[in-house]
């Protein structure tokens, strides 16, 4: 009888460690998700405060990524990590985050938010289906480490993904996108 029991309080255990463990990993009953909207909400308040002319890249596109915080560090090894919300008519569709890796002469840490603004259907329904995007060279940006004014040019561009980069603060040179691989999340 001492097996049987055994047996029964250790896979009874092992159930209940599993649900328990499931419970806490998939974000079921967590508040990630409105922590995120509302860090998404605060970063466009702020990015079309500051930058008006965003309101018109806003209006042309099909969808818009947005990462509240990216934060990134270096010393010869890089990395960088930060959650966003795919919006879609002003609504969140889908949860992301966005990781990096770099090596190279490097030393420093810098915090950043951005933007990417799909201008075209295709651009968006791609990114949307890829298990995991990655930011290329295709990407174009509006501004980078300065808070230059948003030129009428780029609200024209036939660029099928416009990146804004805003809000850097810390002691790393420049912030880029380059590399950087966008995976949907459950948060």
């Amino acid at each position: 009888m001492s097996i049987i029991s055994r047996r029964g309080f250790t896979l009874g255990a092992l159930g209940l460690g599993g649900t328990a463990l499931a419970g806490c990993g998939n974000g079921v009953g967590s508040a990630a998700p409105q922590q995120i909207d509302a860090r998404v909400d605060t970063t466009l308040r702020y990015l079309y405060d500051r930058y008006p002319g965003t309101r018109a890249l806003y209006e042309k596109s099909t969808g818009m990524l947005v990462m509240p915080l990216i934060t990134e560090a270096g010393l010869g090894l890089g990395g960088g990590y930060g959650r966003g919300a795919l919006r879609i008519n002003n609504q969140t569709v889908d949860y992301y985050s966005a990781t990096k890796g770099s090596i190279g002469l490097q030393i420093g840490a810098q915090q950043f938010a951005h933007v990417l603004f799909f201008m075209t259907e295709s651009a968006l329904a791609n990114f949307r289906r890829s298990s995991g995007w990655a930011a290329g060279a295709d990407l174009e940006y509006v501004f980078k480490d300065t808070a230059e004014n948003l030129r009428a040019e780029t609200t024209t561009s036939t660029s099928p993904v416009i990146a804004v980069v805003f809000g850097q603060a810390g002691l790393m040179a420049g912030a880029s996108l380059e590399g950087m691989k966008y995976s949907r999340i459950i948060p």
